[in-house]
Parts: C-alpha cells; structure tokens; sequence
C-alpha cells in the first residue's frame, strides 16, 4: 500500500482476477441484475468473469434488491453497486460514449419486465435506463432470460425478444426445466461474454457438423458397451465454431454427461449406427464445409443383441463382437469436398507413436487433420476439463497444443483447421480455373 492512500482503495475480493486466464483483462463488463429469483446466480456469474481478468460492476433494479442485497454484489465484485441514479449520471458513465464506459452490458437475469420495458423504450430502473444508454451508444448488450415457462412462452414476449434481436441484443438461453425458463448455466453465460469480446467471425457462412460424446452398444434391453466420454470436447468445438460464426450442429450420444449447447441445433443419438444414419442424413440435406468427429463412437458391437434382459447367475456368458464402419470415413466417402478432421485417443504411448499413429490414420482414411491425445495422461481425454493434442495434417506437420481448457483446444484446432481449409479451396479453385483454360 502507498503512503496516504485508503485500505479501501483496493477491494480483497478482486485477489481472483485473472486467476483463470486473462482473456478478459481490460473489460468492463456492467451485470445489470432484475427482479428474478436466479438473481442469487449473479455473484457466481460476476466472479466467473473477475476469473477470467474481467471489472464488473453491478446496476440493480429495485426488484433486484429485494432478493439480493447489494452488498453480496458488492463484495463479489469489488464495487460500488449501482441502485439509483444520482447527480453523477452513472447509466451515462457506464453505458453511455464517455471514457471509461463498459465493453459490454449483461442482463443477467432478464425477466420479462425488463425485456418488455427495454423493447418498447421505458426507463424507469437503473437498469432499463443504463440498458437504453448503452443501446443508444451501440455497446455490446447480452440478455439472459429467466422467468417461468407460461411467461416466456407468452405471444407478446417472444415478439419483444424477436425485436431486441433484430437490433443487435444477444440472448442466451433460457433452458427449459420443471416448467421454468431457467437462467443459462453460468459457464455458458462467461463463454458467450469471452465469445462476444474476444471472437472474430473468420467461420461466417461456414456450416460445421460436429459429433460428441459416447455410443451404446447393446448386449440385451438392458445392458450396453460404452466408454466414459463425457462429450466436453465435442461441445467445446461446437461452441467455438459458434463464437466464430459459422452454422453448427452437434449430434452427441445420449451418454455424455455434458449439457448440450441450449442455442445450437443438438440432435441425441444411442448407438453408432443412430450417429452414423443421422451424419450422413445431416450430410445430404445441408451441405456441411467441416465435419469434426470428437465423438467417442464404438469400434465394436455385439453380433447379437439379446432382446430380453439375460439373467444374472450364470458362470460364463461370452459375447461375439463384430467391428464397425467408422464415421469419419463414410462422411469422406459421402462428400469428398467436406473438410473432415478426426480425433484419435490412445493410451500410454509415446509421443512419436502417438503422432505415428494419427498419420496413419489420416492417410488410411483421406483425413484433413486429426486430433490424437493420449488418455493416459493426467488431466487429458475423458471426463476432463482440459485436454493436451497434437494436431497432425496430411504433410506430417504436427501442431502441439499443451494442457489447457477444452475451449482453448478446440480454438487451436480451428486457427489450424481454417488455414488448411483456406489453402485446400484455394488449390481447387487453381485446378478449377486451369482445367477451364485447358
């Protein structure tokens, strides 16, 4: 501390910024918080952005008050908070075009009081008027919807979040539970925040069909083979195609203990044979520039499924397995022109074997790029939240990406993917216009 200044000066509960990554450092981010019961969500949310390096500051509504003191946002934030407008014109400061005025507002929980208010122009919170500064001033504005299911579904609510969004408002969520039109989950919403703040949209026009998660392979009604992925990474890639702009769908096997993205087209599967029938449906009905198989689809199945449950007690009982087609080579075969990239999970090998192996692989199936890691290893593959790869291309050219969030995996794997994309439509588009000369 400096001589003469105040132990306030600085707050204790700013020690986490940037604890996480400092993706966020330099951003002011204003939470404005609503009469919502997921208002007891927002210091979680506030300090999940402070994680990232991000200031908050939280604007409540009267309403808002009433549920969470604004010392708990406060203390989670490490400042002043915002309950009314005084002399120095905080919704101007905040949202307005003055120095120092926030990256981005972020409604979080937006009830349909406010959404309604904001939509039709009514200021009469610090909330609404700081939200309509800001949309004056062009800042970035993210609504989270929460309110119960009757009210969200409502004719003239849904046509004010339509027009909020035709003017630019970002929403996410809600996610719809027990009758309720819950707030996003907290991940999500720091994702999005990091997405709108940090993401170029170098994927625009671009459709990605992605695959995540395990397969089933049954023995009898009952019993299955499976693994335990838990589909992170194949969500994490689906999110960040996302941020990136293009159109994307995840199919995911019903297995995976990650939520599927509530803003994306999801599409649930059971065994590999499901995945397989609904990709290459996905494949013919809209055309698909990249196909990303995270999916942890079985190699095997039983040769016959018993259609009963097989009683327990017996000494032996012996499966016949059979293999099965793999995914990634009959989308190559499907549509030769999509640019496909494969994972491959091995276990305990090393690193020149890994990376051996995954080339193999890319020649055998006429892959763009695959994604190898080794399971083996601490804090990598399955049920983890974090991953280390090697990202291997037809040229042998490998690109290591060291242990990180699977985010930040699936970001590499796309700035790799997008120059070998871009250079591949470069070269037909040469072979194209040489072929019409010839």
């Amino acid at each position: 501390m400096s001589p003469g200044s105040s132990p306030f000066d600085y707050h204790s509960s700013k020690v986490i910024k940037g604890t996480t990554s400092n993706v966020l450092d330099g951003k002011k981010i204003v939470l404005c918080i609503t009469g919502s019961v997921a208002a007891v969500e927002c210091p979680i949310i506030a300090r999940g952005l402070m994680r990232h390096g991000a200031e908050v500051y939280g604007v409540m509504s009267p309403a808002a008050c009433n549920l969470v003191h604004p010392y708990l946002i406060e203390w989670a934030t490490g400042n002043r908070v915002i309950t009314h407008l005084t002399g120095q014109v905080e919704h101007v400061s905040l949202g307005g075009q003055s120095p120092g005025h926030a990256d981005l507002i972020l409604v979080a929980p937006a009830t349909a009081n406010t959404i309604s208010k904001v939509a039709n122009g009514i200021d009469d919170t610090p909330v609404t008027t700081t939200i309509s500064t800001a949309f004056g001033a062009g800042l970035p504005i993210l609504m989270v919807p929460a309110m119960h299911e009757t009210l969200y579904r409502h004719p003239i609510i849904l046509e004010n979040i339509e027009k909020l969004k035709s003017h630019g408002i970002v929403f996410i969520g809600p996610r719809m539970e027990e009758g309720k039109a819950k707030i996003a989950r907290t991940d999500s919403i720091v994702n999005k925040v990091i997405d709108i703040l940090t993401k170029n949209k170098d994927m625009t026009g671009l459709h990605v069909l992605v695959t995540g998660g395990p397969t089933r392979e049954y023995i009898d009604t009952v019993r299955f083979i499976s693994n335990p992925s838990s589909g992170k990474m194949g969500v994490a890639v689906a999110e960040e195609a996302a941020a990136r702009g293009a159109k994307v769908t995840l199919v995911y096997g019903v297995g995976m203990t990650s939520e599927p993205p509530i803003d994306l087209k999801c599409i649930p599967v059971v065994t590999a044979e499901d995945m397989m029938n609904v990709v290459l449906n996905e494949m013919k009905t809209c055309h698909c520039h990249i196909f990303v198989g995270t999916a942890a689809v079985s190699d095997y199945t039983p040769v016959q499924k018993v259609n009963t449950k097989i009683p327990s007690g017996q000494k032996a009982l012996s499966i016949q397995l059979k293999p099965l087609p793999r995914i990634v080579q009959a989308v190559k075969e499907e549509s030769p022109d999509t640019f496909v990239i494969g994972f491959k999970a091995e276990f305990n090998v090393p690193e020149m074997e890994l990376i051996e192996k995954a080339y193999r692989r890319v020649k055998e199936v006429g892959l763009d790029l695959i994604v190898a890691n080794d399971v083996s290893k601490e804090g990598v593959g399955f049920s983890t939240d974090t991953n280390e790869v090697y990202i291997v291309d037809p040229d042998k050219q490998v690109t290591h990406v060291s242990l990180a969030s699977k985010r930040n995996i699936a970001t590499r794997i796309f700035d790799v993917a997008l120059e070998e994309y871009n250079n591949k439509k470069g070269k037909v588009k040469e072979r194209i216009e040489a072929e019409e000369k010839a």
